[in-house]
């Protein structure tokens, strides 16, 4: 099993990301994993740099660490052709540390180019396009694509690593987790869902399995959770919610309802190693062994901290 640390985009402005990569590389995370959005989810977040030119950064700050998209969307604000390229050029910068995680997008982000954003059948049928492209352009040479959805007229990159990179797709569904292990290298999830792991399997994949696990450290509980409440209550509205809404002021309103009781029954809270351990276990257990770390608490480096003294060794104990 390797733990990932997550860096939200949404939360945190460049300079900032970058630190926290080095701290995270120190503190002994096998990887980080970065949130590739327009917007945030929320306007008290106030925050969302362009998240390749946060991971160049990253690749030439640190020596070890590996580096993860989590996720792209190839489809519609990008062209699969530009992610193929930037994912090959990361590849290389980062010395072949660089996985490629690319899903089907959300409306907050993708329809800001003003070319509408489709129902979720055809965000799939796009998303395979998107996959075929990418693998096409990794062959080198140049190439040409008529799909459906997606077109390519004579592109080639150019500058292409010995070792490719990497394709995590994300999986809502089964029918995801089987593209995933049809057209993917290792799959991405955010649930802690057996099903999906038996699918991907099922399917032939034998790749990783990623997958986020919702924490917020806080050196007491009220104040882990109310960081939570104010900043990621949108992670509990569920899927088929945040796949949809366009701005971050219609997740502001469809958030009214959530309670503290509801942020405490999904996310660790506070600075109990016992529960952080549960809460990503189940991960675990569901069949996932590439654990993202996602703190939606106050203090980063009191989380970083805490995952290099109370939490790494528990965690990987578990695994094990």
């Amino acid at each position: 099993m390797q733990i990932g640390y997550k860096l939200a985009a949404e939360a945190f402005g460049p300079q900032e990301l970058v630190r926290q990569a080095v701290l995270a590389e120190r503190a002994g995370f096998d990887f980080v994993e970065i949130s590739d959005h327009y917007h945030p989810w929320l306007d008290v977040q106030g925050h969302s740099p362009f998240a390749w030119t946060v991971l160049g950064a990253i690749a030439a700050k640190t020596e070890r660490i590996e580096l993860a998209t989590g996720v792209t969307c190839p489809t519609v604000r990008y062209h699969p052709a530009i992610i193929a390229q930037a994912a090959a050029t990361l590849a290389l910068v980062s010395d072949g540390r660089f996985t490629l995680g690319i899903g089907s997008g959300e409306r907050l982000n993708e329809h800001v180019v003003g070319k509408g954003f489709p129902g979720v059948h055809e965000r799939q049928a796009m998303l395979r396009e998107a996959l075929e492209i990418i693998r096409l352009l990794w062959r080198g040479g140049y190439q040409n694509y008529d799909g459906r959805y997606l077109r390519l007229e004579d592109a080639r990159v150019f500058d292409l690593p010995e070792r490719l990179p990497l394709i995590a797709v994300a999986a809502g569904g089964p029918a995801a987790a089987r593209m995933a292990a049809e057209l993917g290298d290792a799959m991405f999830a955010t649930e802690p869902r057996p099903d999906l792991v038996e699918a991907y399997r099922g399917a032939g994949g034998s790749g990783p399995r990623y997958a986020e696990a919702p924490l917020a450290w806080a050196p007491d509980e009220k104040t882990a959770a109310d960081a939570v409440l104010e900043t990621t209550r949108w992670a509990l509205t569920g899927w088929k919610v945040m796949s949809e809404l366009p701005n971050p002021v219609n997740f502001e309103a469809a958030t009214t309802t959530v309670t503290l009781d509801d942020v405490m029954g999904r996310f660790a809270c506070g600075p109990d190693p016992d529960r952080h351990v549960e809460v990503a276990g189940q991960f675990v257990d569901a069949g996932f062994d590439r654990i993202v770390l996602m703190n939606a608490g106050p203090d980063p480096d009191g989380f970083i901290e805490f995952f290099r003294t109370e939490l790494a060794d528990r965690l990987r104990a578990r695994a094990s």
